[in-house]
């Protein structure tokens, strides 16, 4: 059967009736009647490196695993962009979790190609292919980095705290930055091509390189620009800061901001994001068209503990008078369908597969709506930290396909 066009999944995204307490997008299209459901899976060991030199030298020991590393560890996907043919670039955030700890950790966009394990079988692995490395070879950055006094100048975990990743038409990345928080923009190489862009009015975190001495932060650490999206057709960005400010009484509260591509600025439209429980941050987000976005939101805990993994579709023009927006539930990604019995063979005894399948690590930091109308999740792993499948054995890197009922068919 052939796969519903993305424009009809969208149109079905946009006249969806259903409450906030409802777990599907759409009314199922004609033909498919099973609802959203997991269709495919594809993991990445936690242990995989990569070519580079010596990684996570400063890391802390964590389930059974220390550094360093004989190469670049790749600690999970914060972000990914469909490239069409089968691949994603897929981005990796700043490494170990802070500065202090990843000036051995490159930072790099990889091409990641998954052999899905579906319903037929498959081997469910991800292969990298390819990568590209973010760097300053043109000296845009007027701070010191790690490699200051390189020709190539290759960025590090020390240097940006890279979160989101969108594809630009000229096929130039935009990329969602937490050190400062910052809007970087990089050439298809990876080079970047100007000057970060700071948030207006001042907004720094602790990790900003341009923070004064005794000048308080405005932003909390970590929680700069963890979500990006990008309208359909480039001219407009949507950075989302990941939780709360500082001194914010209502810690539900996140913002939306929105940046004019071309005249490099932001504008004065800020919306808010009200979370589920306090404290709980966004992950990620993906445009549906000029208006509508679909945002991941996640609480900071992971296995069992886990209470909200899920993705909710907002329309930017639908606000209280406060400027809220209404949000409405698209899947919570801790009780998928799992009727195929996915991930069963792969992981018996992992918590969270089963015929109700679960996504329950601490990070989940990628959405993407593939062209063919399903769902893409993938988590940044925070190797070796995290251990939400099997206690004590640190997340392998995992990217899932869901069918939301609202196309035909399809392959993975």
């Amino acid at each position: 059967m052939t796969s519903l066009p993305r424009r009809g999944v969208l149109a079905a995204l946009a006249v969806s009736p259903l409450a906030v307490a409802s777990p599907a997008l759409a009314a199922p299209s004609r033909g498919h009647d099973r609802g959203p459901r997991l269709v495919a899976r594809a993991t990445l060991p936690s242990d995989h490196l990569e070519e580079g030199p010596v990684s996570g030298a400063a890391v802390s020991p964590a389930n059974g695993v220390s550094g360093p590393f004989d190469g670049q560890v790749v600690p999970g996907f914060s972000a990914a962009v469909e490239i069409g043919d089968g691949s994603y670039w897929a981005m990796p955030d700043n490494g170990f979790g802070a500065k202090t700890n990843s000036a051995d950790f490159l930072l790099r966009i990889y091409r990641a190609t998954p052999r899905w394990e579906t319903s037929r079988g498959g081997a469910g692995t991800i292969s990298l292919d390819s990568f590209v490395s973010l760097k300053d070879p043109r000296r845009v950055l007027d701070f010191p980095i790690v490699h200051e006094h390189t020709e190539e100048r290759l960025l590090t975990g020390a240097d940006l705290d890279v979160e989101s990743l969108v594809l630009a038409k000229d096929g130039s990345f935009w990329i969602g930055e937490e050190f400062g928080p910052f809007l970087l923009h990089a050439d298809a190489d990876g080079a970047l091509l100007e000057a970060p862009v700071p948030l207006p009015g001042g907004l720094r975190s602790p990790q900003s390189p341009y923070l004064e001495d005794g000048e308080t932060p405005s932003i909390r650490a970590s929680k700069g620009f963890e979500a990006l999206a990008a309208s359909p057709n480039g001219k407009i960005l949507h950075p989302i800061l990941e939780g709360y400010l500082p001194g914010e009484e209502d810690q539900h509260r996140v913002e939306v901001l929105e940046f004019d591509v071309r005249r490099r600025a932001y504008t004065d439209r800020r919306w808010t994001y009200r979370t589920d429980l306090p404290g709980n941050l966004v992950g990620d987000a993906f445009a549906l068209d000029p208006h509508r976005l679909l945002i991941l939101e996640r609480d900071d805990v992971w296995g069992p503990g886990a209470v909200t993994k899920k993705v909710y579709r907002v329309d930017l023009r639908r606000t209280d008078a406060d400027g809220t927006l209404e949000k409405t539930l698209v899947i919570d990604l801790l009780t998928i369908p799992n009727p195929d019995g996915i991930g069963l063979a792969a992981d018996p005894g992992a918590y969270g597969v089963g015929e109700t399948f679960s996504f329950p690590m601490q990070s989940v930091e990628t959405v993407v709506l593939l062209e063919d109308g399903r769902l893409l999740i993938a988590n940044d792993n925070n190797y070796p930290s995290n251990d939400a499948r099997y206690p004590g054995t640190p997340d392998d890197t995992e990217m899932i396909l869901i069918d939301l009922g609202t196309r035909r068919g399809g392959r993975a």
